[in-house]
């Protein structure tokens, strides 16, 4: 008896042992289940998360994913809250990506949102990129090494100040495209890029043993709803490719309704916190967890305008305000990064707006990665809710004044186009899409010449057929330019044949709204001197891309720059590094209008009616010793540029 009632009191023991330590990992987990001994659980919708176990490369054996049970998220069946930051692949150079993660976690955030821009994963029709800076599997990778979720929004369209938001430009060949809509020729389009870009993110889902805990189904849709067909066909195209963790939608309060699809998670996005703004969530899904997937920290800048700020105690605030209702929420941006090359988007509402080279957006961090006081205010925030001490933020790195930069050599545009630029002959104009270039995909970006021959002067209108800016030229003559304000010039008399040349930029297509369907640029018609229709073209595609740029580099012709000169010129110096390269700004003071490249990268535009004044130039773009410098001028060069350690995006203003 003595031997059985020993083992019976060992089992009994063993049981009470197994049952005191899963108690103990249930109030790990379950901070608010009632204890032994019976005690308040106070502060039970912003209490102490400990989320220690929670991440990537310590959760095996996962099944559950991302669930939503009543109000609240639950990851392998523990409560969880989003506490989420925007950082875009595709503006960070690559070398800096895991320091932007990094800071991430030592402000408090467990979750990274991305977008991915179709526009530069396909710039051409049926060649997919996912190399370099644009490896979106290392990316995600890199995100689940540092402990940070990801949730993806995949598009098609993204919204977020990109050039047609994302949407790859060669769809606007056909001229009844409808994007975002089911029509035959976009569906056809989704599909082959879902094809090739569900492969890369189907294995790093959650249930797979990756980061991904969700996937965004489009993007603001409500604010579009030109189908209503078009939603479940996207949410198809995600299940039906192997897609299997938890969807969400993404509107502002006024598109929620329009936005939603069966199956799908609605979230919202605002700025200011609005009485009542997440209980209508409530209006459009029953018992929900209500996440903000878009909190806007900052916003961003229209060439011609200002340089918006957002108060950092108010940001702090309005988030704590969001926890205490319980709500998880994304900061968009954490870190905002850089529009490089021609990519930034435009607006267009009563006039066109295009955004410019920076997308510093007042953000968590600043366009170099930098802290702002709303970093360590959050990290002040998010330190009293989670229930263990945050990482130590990464020392910041040190930025470089080079100084003086001197332009030694020039080339004018006139003067390269025989050289390096095969013309297209047309009768009638052809907008930049439609260009037979790129493998029949045109041209996406940058500038177009159109050259004909006139006799005589005149009355010349555009009939608001320019996208979105011309010079405009006799000979090589600057006579004045064409835009949305501007749609009529006088050209001077002059005797016999002469030249007439357009040199129009396309300054960034629109990304949000209604008129994304009519974001063709060059001429999109037919332009008229004395009533009559222009006719008999040589076209010239000035997309400057880097086998343009290395062509440019060896060309005969480049000479000093003489003490005055005006443009269109390409403009040449360099910049000699003695130790390792740091990050750096540009300043274009006494320059008007234009792109620099350093080393072949297109940092981006640069404008003097501002706001900005400095154009980012990453360190890793840099090296020891010589450094290329070549500047496309449009019209006043300046003989020199400034490498400066501190950023000027130009004077500010508080958003409304």
């Amino acid at each position: 008896m003595w031997p059985c009632g020993g083992r019976r009191q060992r089992r009994f023991g063993g049981v009470a042992l197994l049952l005191l330590v899963l108690w103990l990992l249930a109030r790990r987990y379950y901070p608010c289940l009632p204890p032994v001994v019976s005690e308040p659980c106070e502060n039970a919708v912003v209490h102490r998360f400990n989320w220690s176990e929670l991440v990537p490369l310590r959760l095996w054996g996962r099944t559950l994913g991302l669930q939503t049970e009543h109000s609240q998220f639950l990851l392998e069946g523990m409560p969880f809250r989003i506490f989420g930051g925007s950082v875009h692949y595709f503006r960070v150079p690559r070398e800096y990506w895991e320091d932007r993660m990094l800071k991430m976690k030592a402000c408090g955030l467990n979750t990274l949102t991305t977008y991915v821009p179709w526009n530069l994963h396909e710039q051409t029709r049926g060649k997919f990129d996912f190399s370099e800076n644009l490896d979106l599997q290392a990316f995600l990778s890199l995100a689940a090494k540092n402990g940070l979720w990801v949730i993806l929004r995949p598009g098609p369209y993204i919204c977020s100040e990109w050039d047609l938001g994302g949407l790859p430009s060669w769809l606007l060949q056909d001229p009844e495209m409808q994007l975002r809509t089911t029509y035959k020729g976009f569906t056809e389009a989704v599909d082959a890029y879902f094809d090739h870009l569900m492969p890369i993110v189907v294995p790093l889902q959650y249930k797979r043993g990756g980061p991904i805990i969700a996937v965004q189904v489009e993007n603001e849709y409500g604010s579009y709803a030109k189908d209503p067909n078009y939603m479940a066909y996207v949410k198809r195209a995600l299940l039906s490719r192997g897609i299997v963790e938890l969807l969400m939608t993404s509107d502002n309060k006024n598109g929620l309704s329009f936005g939603l699809v069966e199956g799908a998670l609605a979230t919202v996005n605002f700025q200011k916190l609005e009485p009542g703004v997440l209980k209508y969530l409530d209006t459009v899904q029953r018992d929900q967890p209500k996440m903000v997937m878009e909190y806007w920290t900052g916003w961003f800048d229209n060439w011609g305008g200002p340089h918006y700020v957002f108060d950092a105690d108010e940001m702090v605030n309005t988030v704590a305000s969001i926890l205490k209702l319980g709500a998880s929420i994304n900061l968009y941006m954490f870190h905002g990064g850089t529009n490089f090359g021609f990519m930034n988007g435009a607006l267009k509402t009563d006039e066109y707006k295009s955004d410019v080279t920076s997308y510093d957006y007042d953000a968590v961090l600043t366009e170099a990665g930098d802290y702002t006081s709303k970093f360590f205010k959050l990290r002040q925030l998010f330190s009293t809710i989670i229930g263990q001490p945050l990482p130590l933020p990464p020392m910041i790195e040190s930025k470089a004044s080079y100084g003086a930069i001197l332009l030694h050599q020039y080339i004018s545009l006139w003067d390269v186009l025989p050289s390096l630029v095969q013309p297209i002959k047309s009768e009638f104009p052809v907008n930049m899409e439609n260009l037979q270039l790129n493998d029949s995909s045109g041209q996406s970006y940058g500038y177009v010449l159109y050259e004909t021959v006139i006799f005589g002067g005149g009355h010349l209108h555009s009939r608001d057929h320019v996208r979105d800016r011309a010079q405009v030229f006799v000979n090589t003559m600057y006579v004045g330019e064409l835009d949305y304000n501007t749609v009529e010039l006088s050209l001077p008399e002059g005797q016999g044949f002469r030249q007439l040349r357009l040199l129009v930029e396309n300054r960034g297509r629109v990304n949000y709204g209604l008129a994304l369907n009519e974001q063709r640029k060059g001429l999109i018609g037919d332009i008229f001197l004395n009533k009559t229709p222009l006719r008999n073209f040589k076209i010239y595609s000035l997309e400057m891309k880097p086998d343009f740029l290395k062509s440019l580099r060896h060309t005969a012709g480049w000479s000093a720059v003489p003490d005055y000169f005006v443009g269109p010129a390409f403009f040449r110096g360099r910049l000699w590094i003695e130790h390792q390269p740091q990050d750096t700004f540009l300043k274009l003071q006494g320059w008007e209008k234009g792109v620099v490249f350093v080393n072949g990268h297109n940092l981006g535009r640069y404008w003097k009616i501002g706001p900005q004044e400095t154009l980012y130039l990453p360190g890793p773009w840099l090296q020891k010793g010589s450094n290329e410098i070549i500047i496309f001028e449009e019209r006043t060069a300046g003989r020199i540029i400034q490498s400066v350690d501190i950023p000027y995006l130009g004077r500010t203003q508080y958003v409304d």
